[in-house]
């Protein structure tokens, strides 16, 4: 897959991977919804055997994403979880991974209680460097697993200052970049040796595919991810190739409008006298806005705040809200909001959840596009309501 530098990214999100379709002429490339292909004889065929091996929906959709990120190629999965799994069974058995402390709730549950039995998996703070540094020293990971901005904290980890370490370690780097999206961050131009999405969130942006990527630059590696994938068998369905392809075209204007209206929100709740304080990469106020200013274009629609009380008050608050959908999930063009030690994060314990900060009291908001007024009206009679 060719990248395409010359073309802005909002270009490319709409042309790479959705040419018009060669024989009709249609703009919009048609599903190829089959399972098979007719081969002329044994072996002789047009690129195309077994939909579980190629389709050539699917195969649009990774040329777009490869461009996206600035890489030359891209696998495309089921699911986010399922692009994870790929990556854990590239490695060596018994590998060592060094993974961020602050991440995905199924994330966690898989390295935790399945892959655990795969490799050995120490957690550490990536965005204090000196911390990874000791731990690298320590565990000799052969990679490391990276959120920035973490989920659900909004913790910000320095891109090229954790792969410089690991190169100096000989360790890889894969970041999770489902929150900022390609629009927003590209970790593979910073030294980053995998990017992964959840294709459900941003990048489809509409509430309504479950998807995966994985987009890398290492031949070598691309050919043992798509071996994988042929052999275990969790590809992204052609639908839903189909879905993503459609919903990425807007991406540019939908990181735009996600990211004016949490700016807004961030600034409105950081003022507000029931909020005990709030984390938006994009407020003075985050501990890590300067890196988030220099290696990211923008600060996302993603938000994190600590709500005055406990439980209590936040099960008051979250049954109050009208407008924000109470769901798990966030990157739709819908609002969501959320309680990650209930529901997202419920399958991380009680004392690490504590830990790493994730209390009773915080709340995660996934801003829409909706009217912001028209948000902000929502969450003041929710706060009314509840104190």
């Amino acid at each position: 897959m060719k990248k395409t530098k010359k073309l802005g990214l909002a270009t490319r999100a709409l042309h790479m991977g959705n040419e018009p379709d060669p024989t009709t002429g249609a703009i919009i490339p048609p599903i190829f919804q089959t399972s098979t292909y007719v081969q002329a004889s044994p072996g002789e065929h047009k690129g195309f055997e077994y939909t579980r091996t190629h389709n050539p929906t699917r195969r649009r959709l990774e040329t777009c994403l490869a461009s996206l990120e600035n890489a030359e190629y891209c696998v495309t999965t089921s699911s986010g979880m399922a692009a994870t799994m790929l990556l854990m069974q590239a490695l060596p058995a018994k590998s060592s991974v060094l993974c961020g402390d602050d991440v995905y709730g199924g994330t966690y549950r898989y390295f935790t209680t399945i892959c655990h039995e795969r490799h050995h998996f120490n957690f550490v703070d990536t965005t204090d460097l000196k911390k990874v540094e000791k731990a690298l020293k320590q565990f000799k990971p052969a990679l490391i697993w990276a959120e920035t901005p973490t989920n659900p904290l909004l913790k910000v980890t320095d891109i090229k200052g954790l792969c410089a370490l690991a190169k100096k370690y000989k360790a890889m780097v894969v970041v999770d970049n489902t929150f900022m999206s390609p629009y927003f961050q590209n970790p593979l131009s910073l030294g980053a040796d995998f990017v992964m999405h959840s294709l459900t969130k941003y990048i489809n942006g509409h509430s309504d595919v479950v998807g995966g990527a994985i987009m890398l630059n290492d031949q070598k590696m691309h050919e043992k991810l798509y071996k994988l994938q042929n052999s275990i068998g969790p590809c992204a369905s052609p639908f839903d190739s189909w879905l993503v392809l459609r919903g990425v075209k807007t991406l540019g204007v939908r990181m735009e409008a996600h990211q004016k209206n949490a700016m807004r929100i961030a600034t409105w709740l950081e003022k507000h006298p029931n909020v005990a304080s709030v984390v938006y990469p994009g407020l003075k106020s985050h501990p890590q806005h300067k890196i988030a200013s220099e290696q990211m274009s923008g600060f996302g629609g993603m938000i994190t705040f600590f709500i005055k009380g406990g439980l209590k008050e936040s099960r008051k608050f979250l049954k109050s809200v009208t407008l924000f959908s109470l769901a798990e999930s966030l990157g739709g063009v819908e609002s969501l909001i959320e309680h990650p030690a209930i529901m997202t994060h419920a399958s991380i314990p009680v004392e690490n959840r504590l830990k790493i900060g994730i209390t009773d009291n915080l709340i995660r908001i996934s801003v829409g596009i909706e009217d912001c007024d028209d948000l902000i009206s929502d969450l003041t009679q929710a706060f009314n309501n509840t104190y």
